[in-house]
């Protein structure tokens, strides 16, 4: 399938902001998923605009802000074509890649924006995640202090990301939420029980990360062998050892259907993801991750592509075969004021 002239739009959530049915992930442009090319990454960003993709996803850690300074230099030019969605939370470390705080307190928000607001070179950041709850602190309070960042003209929407549909309720009264974001794919489900549900009886719009599965949907790679040694990938226990064998052979409808369709596995688990909006009555606005054109054009045309019934029935049962976790062991501390794990 060849990429569409222009992806269609949808609401971002009770926002009422059109922007397109797909986005963009910009985390691998700066780390985790092996080398980066940054000329390609920019025109990957440029192309993605031309694309109709409006939604950039970036984060203050990926890259240790690195990637909100590239997205920030693609603004400068492109500001009024671009929804940008970043996040606060999570901390990293330079000296221990495998370390991850949480920090939900007013004064790491407050600097956390700050720094943001810098490095992507705005007045104002669109969608505004808080990237993890801190277990710690209500939820209630986390929205609160949020939405006075909207008040001061520093935020426009305020955004959730991996949260139960409880956690959703209680901070939508708080303040009104505009999207979600959690991964969701034919390997991840578990969120169409509780939070899936609460967005689309909220008006609140999803937005799935790793909708390939980390590539892995996407016949990127078949063995984390074929990954460089830097590769976040390697450690993940649903792509190493018996587990990535046996998630391999559950590749196969989705191997045959793409065959079948002139697609490719990558294009079929989107369409997939996409027409979950009409299964739950919600806006889902995909977030896959690229730092190529082709694969971008690529994910695009997915867009277009509407799965059969009895296509849908076949893929249906892969998500309750995957072996092993989605996410990898990583250590998390308290930090600052008093986030906790």
């Amino acid at each position: 399938m060849t990429a569409p002239a222009t992806l269609s739009t949808t609401p971002l959530g009770r926002s009422g902001r059109p922007v397109g049915v797909q986005g963009l992930g910009c985390m691998g442009m700066s780390e985790f998923y092996g080398p980066s090319d940054s000329a390609e990454s920019w025109e990957t960003l440029g192309r993605a605009v031309e694309l109709g993709v409006t939604v950039f996803d970036t984060a203050d850690n990926y890259g240790h802000g690195h990637n909100e300074e590239l997205v920030g230099r693609f603004l400068r030019g492109h500001r009024d074509q671009v929804v940008i969605s970043t996040k606060f939370g999570l901390v990293r470390r330079a000296d221990d890649p495998r370390y991850r705080g949480i920090d939900n307190s007013p004064g790491y928000l407050r600097a956390a924006v700050e720094g943001s607001l810098r490095r992507l070179g705005v007045d104002t950041i669109d969608l505004y995640f808080v990237h993890r709850l801190d277990p710690g602190i209500p939820v209630e309070e986390t929205v609160g202090a949020m939405a006075g960042l909207v008040r001061e003209g520093k935020v426009r929407w305020l955004g959730l990301c991996e949260v139960t549909g409880e956690h959703l309720r209680a901070a939508h009264e708080i303040h009104p939420i505009a999207a979600v974001q959690s991964e969701w794919s034919l390997f991840s489900r578990d969120v169409e029980t509780a939070t899936v549900p609460t967005a689309a009886e909220l008006g609140v719009a999803f937005m799935p990360y790793s909708p390939l599965g980390r590539g892995f949907l996407a016949r990127a790679f078949t063995s984390v062998d074929e990954l460089s040694g830097d590769d976040w990938r390697r450690t993940m226990p649903r792509f190493t050892g018996k587990n990535g064998r046996h998630n391999t052979a559950l590749l196969a409808p989705v191997k045959r259907i793409a065959m079948e369709r002139g697609a490719t596995p990558g294009q079929i688990a989107l369409a997939w993801l996409h027409q979950r909006a009409s299964v739950h009555r919600l806006t889902v606005i995909p977030i896959p991750g690229t730092r190529r054109r082709t694969r971008l054009e690529e994910n695009t045309a997915a867009a277009a592509l509407e799965l059969t019934a009895e296509e849908l029935t076949e893929l249906e049962p892969i998500a309750g075969q995957v072996a092993g976790s989605r996410h990898i062991g990583l250590k998390f501390d308290a930090v600052a004021e008093g986030g906790t794990r």
